[in-house]
């Protein structure tokens, strides 16, 4: 018998060699559609909204309801609080302000800087006071102190003039006042406030004399608006002068006694007053626009009154 070939064994037949070609063929390679990245969206610098303020006077009081009233239509809006004296009654205590202004006003207390009444002054040097208020209510035995909000230059005065020298033109705070606004003098609009008003139409007090140069040196210096209480009513007058007549444009006083103590009668509108009411507690709002603001009376009960709108800088 002739011997078995050795390669007999691993002959491939012709099915074999087809299934090797195609085994060790390589198949092309095909890159996957890349996803488009998604076109970034423009970024939008945004300004800041406008600063507001709240501004009342004749505030707290243990045998009245009105500051509780002003005191939860201040937990519903933001803002500083610019108290504009007499935040409590009647004798500026200690015991007063931990029992009749604190337990109110006093919650907003981080967010509130102040201005000093006659009935603050009723506890002498208005110790307790400055005492309640610490370095928010500036010096003792001045009280006069100026701030920033936004583009805005602040200032707050004591008109309780006997008790700091007085608010004549040789006074310390006619000297400070006129050092102040010069340092000052780059802002665009400037608001300045203290207690007793230099025009009001209101028949317990009136307009008040003593402030007449506190008045003057702002007109002079371009100021925009001063906030006033004193007379318990909500009083808007026209740009005014130095002199108080109508001047376009002028300076613009509000007077806001209404922060919930009472409220007064008027007497006699002086020529200048353009909206009063003595009906209604309640604060302004203030929205301070770099060159503008504007002022809305936010009442805090539904009496029918309202007095809103806008006004340029001087």
């Amino acid at each position: 018998m002739r011997p078995r070939s050795p390669f007999n064994s691993h002959r491939l037949t012709l099915p074999a060699l087809l299934l090797v070609a195609c085994t060790a063929s390589v198949s092309p390679s095909v890159s996957p559609t890349p996803t488009p990245s998604p076109t970034p969206e423009p970024t939008i610098a945004r300004e800041p909204p406008p600063p507001i303020v709240l501004a009342a006077g004749d505030i707290a009081a243990c045998d009245s309801t009105g500051d509780e009233l002003t005191a939860e239509l201040l937990d519903t809006l933001e803002g500083l609080v610019l108290t504009l004296g007499d935040n409590i009654y009647p004798d500026g205590t200690a015991t007063e302000f931990a029992d009749c202004y604190d337990p109110s006003w006093g919650r907003h207390l981080a967010r509130t800087y102040p201005s000093a009444g006659n009935h603050d002054y009723q506890t002498e040097a208005a110790a307790a006071y400055f005492a309640y208020f610490g370095t928010a209510a500036g010096t003792p035995g001045e009280a006069w102190y100026s701030y920033g909000v936004g583009s805005w230059h602040v200032v707050v005065l004591n008109s309780n003039c006997e008790e700091v020298g007085g608010c004549g033109p040789d006074s310390p705070q006619t000297a400070w006042l006129l050092a102040d606004l010069a340092a000052h003098a780059e802002s665009a609009c400037t608001l300045a406030y203290w207690h007793h008003p230099r025009w009001s139409s209101g028949e317990q007090h009136g307009s008040d004399p003593r402030t007449d140069t506190l008045w003057r040196t702002l007109y002079a210096a371009g100021a925009d608006l001063v906030l006033t209480a004193h007379d318990h009513l909500y009083e808007r007058f026209v740009p005014m002068d130095a002199e108080g007549n109508t001047a376009g444009p002028g300076m613009v006083e509000f007077v806001v006694g209404t922060g919930g103590r009472s409220l007064y009668e008027f007497g006699t509108a002086l020529p200048t007053s353009a909206v009063r009411d003595h009906s209604t507690y309640g604060v302004l709002k203030l929205t301070l626009h770099p060159d503008r603001y504007d002022w809305e009376f936010v009442a805090a009960s539904d009496t029918g009154f309202a007095d809103a709108g806008s006004a340029a800088c001087r």
